[in-house]
């Protein structure tokens, strides 16, 4: 599939379908993929926790999300959570910061791996969701992640019931100056 099919096909999907292929083997494959992605002097600080025990599933629908990511998920076939390893993206090896983003690297990093992730898994035929509304100390604990890294997002994976409209988009015009 070229880029362009997939940037056209991916959608946040919201309704999931009973069942489903998400394997260890696939998750990997968008990792792997994941990890292509420009990061901070090579530093590669992103991490991924991967839930594919439908009993964790569950713990973490019931224990981590608000009633809108619960419902949201029902169906999904994993979810996994993006997190990066702190104080190394945009830091000298002494610690001190290298420009006022400081953490706001380890954050940019972990967007550009995710974006390829999602990308990836939409080429498979797998689709996700992207939430950013939960409880981080609840993911914290019901995975044991430790407190090293900050946990970004949680990323639902599965196949769509529904395929929703395409959302408007910016135009080019309205988003870039050239000088």
């Amino acid at each position: 599939m070229e880029l362009d099919q997939v940037l056209e096909k991916r959608r946040s999907i919201r309704k999931y379908a009973k069942g489903g292929k998400v394997s260890p083997e696939l998750v990997k494959k968008f990792v792997s993929a994941a990890l292509v992605a420009p990061s901070w002097k090579n530093t590669e600080t992103a991490r991924y926790h991967a839930v594919l025990s439908p009993e964790k599933i569950q713990a973490l629908r019931e224990k981590a999300f608000g009633a809108w990511n619960f419902q949201c998920t029902e169906n999904v076939q994993a979810l996994v959570v993006s997190t990066f390893v702190k104080n190394i993206s945009g830091y000298r090896k002494d610690g001190t910061p290298d420009n006022e983003l400081e953490n706001g690297w380890g954050i940019y990093d972990a967007g550009l791996q995710n974006s390829v992730f999602l990308l990836k898994a939409a080429e498979a035929g797998i689709d996700t969701l992207v939430m950013g509304i939960r409880d981080a100390s609840a993911i914290r604990e019901l995975l044991e992640i430790p407190e090293n890294e900050v946990i970004l997002s949680v990323i639902a994976l599965g196949e769509r019931a529904e395929t929703p409209e395409k959302p408007h988009r910016k135009n080019p015009e309205d988003v870039v100056k050239f000088y």
